[in-house]
């Protein structure tokens, strides 16, 4: 895992480059180092002030895995078998979402298909029938507030015949070399198999690259619920699958999950203070004590930070 250390050496490579870069630009060599100062210097202080750990008691959550994750410092603050892997369910959306939107040009209509319907999905499945034409990004909408197998479903179609292996590549890419796909909805395939497998450590970091790299998405899971065209003049609705977590200050975004295999899972950032998040998850919890092992995590951090500040002053 990397260091302080690391990331000051980092951070000193990355600024003589982008010096470099000024002077051949034309741009104000001292200007840009100034801002490079600034932004380091602003970073050390927050996170010097952020707690380093947390004291739960493993027992007080459902979940069988659970990680408080710092992506400012890369600081794992709290973890309950945060490395094992486990049945991810709908949490397999959000690496869906990345490969596509990492991937596809523009925003092209899809064409619903008899084979994109899936049954015993979420609220919003339902409404999908054959022939329904769709832009790609509101398949995506729907598919991350409301979970919507049957839109993922039709949207990882841009991804190719063999997407699952483009989701297996999104993974590695960002340094996650052993979660495993079988679709891109994360719905179970058998009573013994799951749609996808990953650990808490790896879900938090795929949702803080989504969350980094396409807030404007990310964002979209604080609505309550969510409306789409779906061709013909007709419209597709459902509720948001978070609607528990929205109550909780400083959500930035959250995806849920839930499966028979699965259980109950959640991935959620919040910023404890501004500009500064952490990324909860946990797995293998219940449909209701998701949302409560995400609030006693979440007070935890909360507690941890006010306490670490009072030490210092």
């Amino acid at each position: 895992m990397p260091t302080h250390n690391t990331h000051s050496i980092a951070s000193a490579i990355g600024a003589l480059s982008l010096v470099a870069v000024a002077f051949l630009s034309g741009v104000g060599a001292v200007s840009v180092l100034d801002t490079i100062n600034r932004n380091i210097s602003n970073t050390a202080s927050v996170a010097h002030a952020f707690p380093t750990t947390l004291s739960v008691d493993p027992a007080s959550l459902t979940a069988k895995a659970a990680i408080v994750y710092d992506p400012t410092t890369h600081q794992v603050l709290y973890e309950k078998n945060a490395y094992t892997s486990l049945p991810i369910a709908s949490l397999a959306k959000l690496v869906t979402a990345t490969a596509i939107l990492d991937r596809v040009i523009g925003n092209p209509t899809i064409t619903i298909t008899k084979d994109d319907l899936v049954q015993n999905g979420a609220e919003s499945d339902a409404d999908f029938v054959p022939g329904n034409r769709i832009k790609l990004h509101d398949l995506l909408e729907i598919g991350l507030i409301a979970s919507s197998n049957s839109a993922m479903q039709a949207a990882a179609r841009m991804l190719g015949t063999n997407y699952t292996d483009v989701l297996q590549a999104t993974a590695f890419g960002l340094g996650i070399k052993d979660m495993e796909f079988h679709n891109g909805t994360g719905l179970d395939v058998t009573t013994s198999t799951a749609g996808a497998y990953g650990s808490a450590y790896d879900i938090a970091l795929i949702a803080a690259n989504f969350a980094k790299q396409h807030p404007e998405y990310f964002n979209l899971t604080q609505k309550p619920d969510v409306t789409i065209p779906a061709g013909w003049g007709g419209t597709i609705s459902a509720h948001a699958t978070n609607l528990p977590l929205q109550d909780m200050p400083g959500l930035i975004g959250a995806k849920t999950g839930y499966t028979d295999l699965a259980g109950g899972n959640i991935v959620a950032l919040f910023d404890l203070e501004v500009g500064h998040p952490i990324v909860i998850a946990v797995l293998g919890s219940t449909q209701t004590a998701r949302f409560t092992d995400t609030e006693l995590l979440l007070a935890a951090a909360r507690a941890t930070l006010s306490a670490s500040k009072n030490h210092t002053q």
